[in-house]
């Protein structure tokens, strides 16, 4: 099993160099952000990921959260501990807002910290992720009681916060949710009702768990029009902030999982001894919208866990490929036995790895630092930009970083070759643990329709329009001059700019009149698009580092490497842009046109 070492030097160089850390560090309220407090935050985040929540994966995953008899919760040996130094560090704190006890740093450096968690143990790390996103639903609207309430024992991981969307009947489907509120005079309400899939619902790491729940008023409109957002605590919480009674909340068990063992996906029964209480968030029937601020907040963590899982799956694989010898290098007759790093398929699979996870960095980090932007900025319409920009890409992120880790997780059982499918190898875990990322908060197709439908019909365009100028603009630098290297990359983004620029006007002339044919194509759509804004952060990263090397640095190998990654980049990955492209303007005759019963 492999250790993880947190690729801080691509970190720092995605955050300066990419992402704009000295922009991000100019907004109000960032006046303490330097280039040396980022670095140590990494260092010392690097540690911990490292140090102590990396070894606990692997027992993670061999013993898994227990469930007992009382709806009681036991997370794995180490865990309690680790999350008790976890606080102590004031890592859940990092991002929180200072009112509330948090350090207000800003996305872009809890970003790269996410990613080091969620690298180190995704099971772990789950849990301060959904905090963060009950964190933010009430921040932007619960009343300031339960601010007060609530909020800063939150933000410090004193306490933890789930979302309670789905039930058995609903899936997907919020509309079916049947879950119910009945006010009780005193504003408070009774919830009754059986949640499924909630991670970290019930567990043993802090003294209460804040469940932000979707259920109905008993006068509330059919569908998700009538969903209202209840704010429920596994224990009541008195006047003085002390706790009181347990509330009438209980998991009657936890699931089974293919991977991410150790975090408990809990189904949760509300009021079956009366009723739990609750207290309204926001107004009535507003549930699903202000449900959807955590989501996104997820939605964007989700994506983080993609390229997390990515980098170690590429870790790993490049540190077995190091180790194993076996046969001798092509070309080298009666050579010696060598590392199966100098085989040319191996050495493909890792840079494959490589590029991609690299390519999902830059593009994850670039959407943080201007989610910064769109929250803090000065400039109302530089504000608005960022966000329109933010919204467009949170698809992407979400969906495009995760399907990659499944390929990438997969690539690195392959490098392990017959070892890789031995559970002791520790490979297979990576890509157990994968296989939920895509499905987790809405699945690929939920978010390509989502992308297709509300982030670019829509508007007709006009901001994936404006990235695609942005993106030719890059292109065009990358034209200049006479390197080989930079030539076959500025080419490769010229032609996925092109078949993604085709595949966007095709959704915009077929979207409104034939929404089912646009549909097919969303999730080619989706890959395309991030495949091409991949190559358009790895084209830039390229003319950063050939900048740097032809002023004299080298960076001791890592600008040379950059190039040499964004070359395999452009040669491998970007080259498939134009056939899915072709699949997204052509595909839907042959995914429609067979009758259901010939299926």
């Amino acid at each position: 099993m492999s250790n993880y070492s947190a690729p801080i030097r691509d970190m720092q160089f995605v955050m300066q160099e990419l992402a704009g850390l000295d922009k991000v560090a100019a907004l109000p309220g960032n006046e303490e952000v330097s280039p040396d407090l980022v670095d140590a935050i990494l260092e010392e985040a690097g540690k911990f990921a490292g140090g102590v929540l990396a070894p606990l994966n692997r027992i993670g995953d061999e013993e898994g959260a227990k469930w007992s008899q009382g709806g009681v919760v036991t997370t794995v040996p180490g865990w309690r501990e680790a999350y008790r130094q976890f606080c102590e560090a004031g890592w859940p704190a990092l991002a929180g807002e200072p009112e509330f006890g948090g350090q207000g740093l800003p996305k872009l450096i809890s970003t790269a910290v996410m990613e080091m968690w969620k690298s180190a143990n995704m099971a772990f790390s789950l849990c301060p992720m959904l905090t963060t996103g009950a964190i933010e639903a009430l921040l932007l609207r619960g009343n300031d009681e339960q601010k007060a309430m609530y909020l800063p024992k939150m933000v410090s991981g004193e306490w933890t916060g789930t979302m309670n969307l789905t039930e058995p009947q609903a899936g997907s489907d919020l509309a079916a949710v049947r879950t119910r509120a009945e006010p009780q005079g005193d504003g408070t309400y009774r919830i009754f009702g059986q949640k499924i899939f909630i991670t970290y619902g019930e567990h043993d790491l802090t003294d209460n768990i804040i469940h932000l729940v979707l259920a109905r008023l008993p006068d509330a409109p059919e569908g998700v029009k009538g969903i209202s957002l209840f704010v429920v605590p596994k224990f009541m919480v008195n006047a003085d902030g002390s706790l009181g009674a347990r509330n009438d909340v209980e998991c009657v068990s936890i699931e089974h999982k293919l991977g991410i063992h150790a975090s408990p996906t809990c189904v949760l029964a509300f009021g079956d001894k009366g009723g739990a209480i609750g207290t309204l968030v926001g107004e009535a029937n507003r549930g699903l919208e202000y449900m959807f601020i955590m989501m996104n907040e997820a939605r964007f963590a989700v994506g983080m866990e993609g390229l997390a899982l990515s980098e170690r799956a590429y870790q790993h694989a490049l540190a077995y490929a190091k180790d194993r010898v076996q046969g001798t290098e092509a070309g080298v007759r009666g050579g010696p036995k060598v590392s199966i790093i100098h085989h040319a398929d191996v050495r493909r699979m890792l840079m494959s790895m490589k590029s991609q996870t690299e390519a999902m960095r830059a593009l994850a980090y670039v959407v943080g630092a201007a989610t910064d932007l769109a929250h803090h900025h000065a400039d109302e319409a530089v504000r608005a930009s960022n966000q329109a920009f933010v919204d467009l890409m949170i698809p992407v992120v979400k969906g495009w970083c995760t399907e990659n880790s499944i390929e990438i997780a997969s690539t690195g059982v392959q490098v392990h070759g017959g070892m890789g499918f031995i559970e002791e190898s520790g490979a297979a875990q990576h890509l157990r643990d994968a296989r939920i990322t895509s499905i987790y908060e809405g699945t690929t197709a939920i978010q390509a329709n989502d992308l297709i439908g509300r982030k670019i019909a829509r508007e007709n365009g006009v901001t994936i329009k404006s990235v695609i100028a942005e993106m030719r603009s890059v292109g065009a630098k990358l034209a200049e001059g006479d390197d080989e290297a930079l030539a076959a990359i500025g080419r490769a983004l010229h032609a996925g700019i092109e078949a993604l620029e085709q595949a966007v006007a095709y959704i915009l002339a077929t979207y409104a009149g034939d929404i089912k044919a646009a549909s097919v194509g969303s999730v080619p759509f989706l890959k395309l698009f991030g495949i091409v804004a991949g190559g358009w952060q790895m084209a830039r990263a390229a003319l950063i580092a050939k900048a740097k090397l032809d002023a004299g640095e080298d960076g001791g190998g890592f600008y040379r490497a950059k190039v040499v990654t964004a070359r395999f980049y452009a040669d491998h990955v970007l080259a498939q842009a134009p056939a899915l492209s072709y699949t997204v303007v052509n595909g839907a005759r042959g995914a429609l046109d067979l009758p259901e019963d010939l299926f």
